[in-house]
């Protein structure tokens, strides 16, 4: 994985943090908080730190457990960052399973 990435991976890696970052704002289940929450702090480290692609992808992949395992945010506008979130999560982890 580099820079030169589709997208670019700085971008993608911005864009991860700023959706979950969103849904902070948002008025969501308490269930789904503390998953939203952890999988925040994973991605402004992501965002913020340089990392081998490595460390990356299993981050990332860390952030696709924490984005299923939420479940219902009760928030439709949490629910579209959430799923954007997990697209972007994924394609770093490169995780191909969409469920």
């Amino acid at each position: 994985m580099t820079d030169d990435d589709d997208g670019g991976i700085d971008d993608r890696l911005n864009a991860l943090y700023e959706h979950l970052a969103a849904t902070a704002e948002r008025p969501i289940a308490r269930a789904a908080s503390a998953r939203l929450g952890e999988a925040e702090a994973v991605a402004r480290d992501l965002a913020d730190r340089p990392a081998e692609p490595e460390t990356v992808r299993e981050r990332a992949g860390h952030v696709v457990r924490l984005l299923r395992e939420a479940g219902d945010t009760e928030d439709e506008a949490a629910d579209e960052h959430v799923a954007a979130a997990l697209e972007i999560a994924r394609e770093l982890a490169g995780d191909d399973d969409p469920t």
